[in-house]
């Protein structure tokens, strides 16, 4: 059975344009916090860690080039939900964090963010 597949960066990436410092997506992690204080909820989706340079073969592999911004949710085969941002080869895509935090709520039973 597909899952939905959630992509997120892997901390303590550098960038070329910023030598000799290290990095976090605050996105990312803030989605990381949220699988941590959860983690029976987190078992329910498959999570992958991606390095920070592009191009980032696994996600293009699944949802095509211009898909690789993270992080992403990419819903399982057939799924769709009123959260998702684009699609690739009928595959719904969710892109944006607020998006991804409340389609974890809506198909995986994750409390909601406190407004």
């Amino acid at each position: 059975m597909m899952r939905d597949r959630l992509f997120l960066l892997r901390p303590g990436f550098g960038d070329p344009a910023y030598p000799g410092r290290h990095f976090y997506c605050w996105h990312c992690a803030l989605i990381e916090g949220v699988l941590v204080s959860f983690p029976q909820l987190a078992e329910k989706l498959d999570v992958e860690r991606i390095a920070w340079p592009r191009p980032r073969q696994a996600v293009i592999a699944l949802v095509g080039e211009q898909n690789q911004s993270l992080p992403l949710l990419v819903l399982a085969v057939g799924a769709a939900s009123p959260h998702q941002t684009g699609s690739h080869q009928g595959r719904a895509l969710i892109a944006d964090k607020d998006a991804i935090l409340a389609a974890l709520s809506e198909r995986h039973g994750f409390p909601d963010p406190h407004p």
